[in-house]
């Protein structure tokens, strides 16, 4: 494992190199919807990704944000986010990064997240703990929740439709410190990790978004459910993650209850 663990290692740094040589640089910028961005850099760090681990892993499986690869039924799957926070990216705010994670058999077993503006490399292997350029992290011990520090993110499609996470942030504001909301979930995971931030929760995410930091999160202490509480797969879209200690005031906070978009507004957006 720690063979593939430096190629991803090698992939994420050469990615996140790219990434600051092109911030704040003339982009070119495409919608893959209303106002979801690609740019050619997010299309380059994949291309450079993904022609790393196929030099090195010929007959694994690829599952990546910015093009479909054909399956060969593999045991091992590379998942890979070449710019978490491409939003972020396309308007020279520095809070995006790399994530890579690799699935063997159905469980991730390994993962790497690279914030290049700030030269942090996460990694973790499946029981072996997590890191920080090499040393170990682990999650806070802080608690109960109305003293802890949480952060979010908001769907594509939040202005017409019923699940866009607003009324879990209002509701959390009422129960934590404070909330934040930077825009790049792997980051936002990797920090729970490293016990900068106590817990993190999202939904409508992609495998790519959370495979990586939900391990980082695990192996340092920390725990990793779906919204309700229950065990938590990489493909599904709710991620609720902790330092354990305040997991169960978390959920209670998500099960409320949904915000309702009135109908008017609903129409509006599908015009």
């Amino acid at each position: 494992m720690h063979d593939y663990l430096d190629i991803a290692i090698r992939a994420a740094r050469a990615a996140g190199q790219m990434q600051k040589e092109r911030l704040w640089s003339e982009l070119d910028i495409e919608f893959k919807g209303e106002i979801n961005l690609v740019t050619e850099v997010d299309k380059a760090c994949e291309e450079l990704i993904v022609g790393m681990i196929r030099a090195a892993c010929p007959d694994h499986d690829i599952l990546a944000e910015e093009n479909d690869y054909a399956a060969n039924g593999a045991a091992c799957k590379w998942i890979i986010d070449p710019l978490d926070g491409t939003t972020n990216f396309a308007h020279g705010f520095p809070w995006f990064g790399v994530s890579i994670a690799l699935e063997v058999d159905g469980v991730v077993r390994l993962g790497v997240v690279y914030h290049p503006m700030m030269d942090e490399l996460f990694t973790a292997v499946k029981g072996e703990g997590a890191f920080i350029n090499g040393r170990p992290i682990r999650v806070s011990v802080r608690q109960p929740l109305k003293n802890c520090l949480l952060a979010t993110g908001f769907p594509y499609d939040r202005t017409w439709v019923n699940e866009n996470n607003f009324d879990n942030f209002m509701n959390f504001q009422m129960s934590a410190r404070a909330v934040r909301r930077a825009g790049a979930a792997a980051l936002d995971l990797a920090y729970v990790a490293a016990g900068r931030l106590d817990g993190y929760w999202e939904c409508k995410l992609k495998p790519w978004d959370v495979a990586a930091g939900q391990l980082l999160v695990a192996e340092a202490g920390g725990k990793v459910t779906n919204h309700a509480g229950d065990p938590f797969s990489v493909y599904d879209h709710r991620v609720l993650a902790s330092n354990g200690l305040i997991h169960a005031e978390m959920v209670a906070v998500l099960k409320k209850g949904p915000c309702r978009v009135p109908a008017d507004v609903i129409e509006m957006g599908h015009k």
